[in-house]
């Protein structure tokens, strides 16, 4: 019988049944957490910014190795997850510090505040479908695919030849619905949403790919995450160690460019048409320990059912409800029905 990958949650390492003893495997028990660019899991206090380290942190409970299929989240743990997550969400945010508890607000900042002006000047953007490993890259055996939604292990050279299925795009969270910018598909379970087949095709890249210019910017790819009120939407961009001189956000009535950048010279860049118009003069951005928060403030007050325009809108996004208090969570979702989606058809 050949080598098995687990599935416990937090492994994923490649073992051989003879060699599975009680203390192979290092996993996590509980389900996986996102709050205000934070990642970690339910089991552990350890919390990180970054995707992929949420996969690099130490397991926390030891036993064997499984290939057993994960079963779905009771409705008792989603609604546990849930309650978990709201009960860390920060009451205001102050001097780019995210506060918990009752403050004193301080009056808001018009710091930072962009007016529409010409757009971010734009460089070639290196596309992940572009990179490739390099012929004669030496690649470890069991490595795993570097490409977004790709897990396969290299087994042998011919694994430089098998076909990936991978996402060109970044992670997606919004209000518990998960996904990839670059797909339609929205998920609500974490396991659901590593299942999401990827959209473009290629070949496997195990190795880190740099661009052979020196000089030319390296970009990188940011999670963002989004929400709304009746009068504004606030976009955050989850990056920390970004170098605030050189970050700008700019504002046109249909339209966003953002452009993020580090302190290690990388940078992350978004330029996007919006689904619905804004005021420029009234939205603003801040640049926070973890983030960059950018807050547009909408032209029309109808519900924005995504930032970008799309002609296959699969989720609804809530902030009024019927019959009662409250802003979020709600069953029932008032949303302007009739509100033009301006649709942006692209492949």
């Amino acid at each position: 019988m050949g080598p098995k990958t687990c599935t416990n949650k937090g492994c994923g390492k490649t073992y051989e049944e003879s060699e599975n003893v009680h203390t192979s495997c290092e996993y996590h028990s509980g389900g996986p957490i996102f709050h205000e660019g934070l990642k970690g899991w339910s089991c552990c206090t350890k919390r990180v910014t970054d995707f992929d380290e949420m996969f690099k942190i130490p397991g926390c409970t030891v036993e064997m190795h499984s290939d057993a299929v994960q079963q779905a989240p009771t409705r008792e743990e989603r609604q546990q997850r849930l309650q978990t997550e709201a009960a860390l969400q920060p009451s205001h945010i102050q001097n780019g510090v995210e506060m918990y508890g009752n403050f004193t607000r301080a009056t808001p900042s018009t710091n930072n505040i962009a007016a529409p002006s010409k757009p971010v000047e734009t460089k070639s953007e290196v596309k992940e479908e572009d990179l490739h490993d390099s012929p004669d890259a030496m690649i470890e055996l069991n490595t795993r695919c570097k490409r977004p939604g790709c897990n396969t292990a290299y087994k042998d050279e011919g694994s430089k030849l098998d076909e990936c299925i991978f996402h060109r795009g970044a992670p997606f969270f919004h209000e518990g619905s998960k996904g990839w910018s670059c797909c339609p598909r929205k998920v609500l379970e974490f396991e659901e949403f590593l299942k999401i087949q990827g959209c473009n095709r290629g070949k496997h890249r195990f190795t880190d790919v740099k661009t052979s210019n020196p000089d030319e910017e390296e970009l990188i790819q940011c999670r963002y995450d989004w929400f709304q009120t009746p009068t504004t939407v606030t976009i955050s961009v989850f990056a920390k160690k970004v170098d605030k001189s050189k970050t700008k956000v700019e504002f046109g009535s249909n339209e966003l460019n953002v452009y993020v950048k580090f302190l290690d010279g990388k940078a992350f860049r978004l330029s996007t048409p919006l689904s619905q118009p804004i005021k420029p003069e009234e939205s603003k951005y801040e640049v926070l320990s973890t983030k960059v928060e950018i807050v547009v403030t909408k032209s029309n007050g109808v519900a924005w059912a995504s930032v970008e325009p799309s002609s296959n809108i699969q989720s609804f996004t809530t902030f009024g409800v019927s019959g009662g208090g409250g802003t979020h969570g709600a069953k029932q979702a008032i949303v302007a029905g009739d509100a033009a989606i301006l649709a942006n058809n692209r492949r």
